[in-house]
């Protein structure tokens, strides 16, 4: 069994969980899960977790993200991209200038409203069900933050840009905001997801790659371990004497683990937790006012 992460390469025509699905086929594994929905006409990166690391998806949905997308100026739709029905068009009179003001408005975070076209659920139904039948219902603005945007070209009506956000941003409504703001709408008319964390497309496998690697025998290579999406925390080793009590997912007090400077762990800190084998089994959060570590996410 796979027990870890594969940076795939979602083709444009497939649903994340269409890639899901032609994986369970590929590698004859069941426990398969993805780490944040692409639309069907988008591309890129998306990270799938094997194994014990399907624990990971509802952690690795919260990393940032990076896209290039394409935006369309002087139309709207009510999806907010090309796939949708035409609800406006406009003549695009702004200029290169007050195009590239507009859209510098919004890095450093804003007050965004999903589109109605997507899988929020409102009263347990998800939000795309609703707009096929026909109905729209108010969606509360979320914060989100947009923490670089780079326009790579102009070719008005239409501008591709690269931009990097937080979790939860939606370049569709990004685009629409954009073509607001402008006055003359706008939809998106491309969207290529480059990175999700430390996840890059260059290093994105696509699913006829995979498959070839599996009949190779040589995929392990591109399966990234559990732990690496908690590097940034520190490492400990359970001794052997307290082995059995993370394996049985117990609380751990400091002295029960060879860890830097135990005295110094800070309240709600994690650790990454280790077996004597070196074998990464858990992340552990400090909780100073009882003195322990309790699990967090275990990987056994």
């Amino acid at each position: 069994m796979i027990n870890g992460i594969m940076n795939i390469y979602k083709e444009a025509g497939y649903t994340s969980h269409d890639v899901v699905a032609k994986l369970r086929g590929i590698v004859k594994q069941k426990k398969i899960g993805h780490t944040g929905t692409l639309d069907p006409d988008a591309v890129g990166v998306l990270p799938v977790c094997f194994g014990s690391a399907t624990k990971l998806c509802d952690l690795m949905t919260d990393k940032s993200k990076e896209y290039e997308a394409v935006l369309r100026l002087g139309i709207t739709t009510d999806t907010q991209d090309l796939s949708g029905t035409i609800q406006t068009e406009s003549a695009v009179t702004v200029g290169e200038a007050d195009i590239e003001r507009a859209m510098m408005h919004f890095v450093g975070g804003y007050e965004q409203i999903p589109p109605m076209y997507s899988a929020l659920k409102v009263n347990g139904k998800k939000l795309y069900e609703l707009a096929r039948a026909g109905k729209e219902v108010e969606r509360q603005p979320r914060h989100v933050d947009i923490a670089y945007l780079r326009i790579v070209e102009m070719n008005v009506p239409e501008v591709r840009f690269v931009v990097g956000c937080s979790k939860g941003t939606y370049i569709r409504s990004l685009c629409a905001d954009i073509g607001e703001r402008l006055g003359c709408g706008a939809a998106m008319a491309q969207l290529k997801r480059t990175r999700v964390g430390n996840f890059r497309i260059e290093d994105a496998l696509t699913l006829s790659q995979v498959e070839e690697l599996m009949q190779q025998g040589a995929y392990q290579k591109y399966v990234v371990a559990p732990d690496s999406v908690f590097m940034e925390y520190k490492a400990a080793v359970v001794k052997s004497a307290s082995e059995g009590a993370l394996l049985n997912g117990n609380k751990l007090y400091p002295h029960q683990l060879d860890v830097d400077s135990p005295e110094l762990l800070k309240d709600g800190e994690m650790l990454r937790v280790y077996n004597g084998n070196q074998m990464f089994k858990a992340v552990y959060i400090f909780v100073k006012k009882e003195g322990v570590l309790k699990p967090f996410k275990m990987f056994l």
